[in-house]
């Protein structure tokens, strides 16, 4: 891995053990690219968009940061070690 993928692509914190890479466009629609992500950062995209939004957001990762739901999971994972793990909440 360079540089650029020992941070996560969401969270920009610091990768730890296990790392899983995100395809911004979904494959389904079409996506070939991937960034490096937590687990816990992927699922918790894949749990507030679907693959529709993801695929109209693409690579826009700051219109991901700015939407609230993602705001606040980044507010709150922030200062958790890199192999923090946590269930995720699923969309009501």
């Amino acid at each position: 891995m360079d540089n650029a993928d020992k941070t996560c692509w969401l969270c920009l914190r610091e990768l730890g053990r296990k790392v899983e890479w995100h395809h911004p466009v979904p494959k389904s629609r079409g996506g070939r690219a991937t960034r490096p992500v937590h687990p816990i950062c992927h699922r918790t995209l894949h749990v507030t968009f679907s693959n529709a939004e993801l695929a109209r957001i693409g690579e826009n990762v700051e219109a991901l940061r700015g939407q609230a739901e993602i705001a606040r999971f980044l507010a709150w994972i922030s200062n958790k070690p890199s192999d923090f793990h946590a269930p995720t909440r699923r969309k009501k």
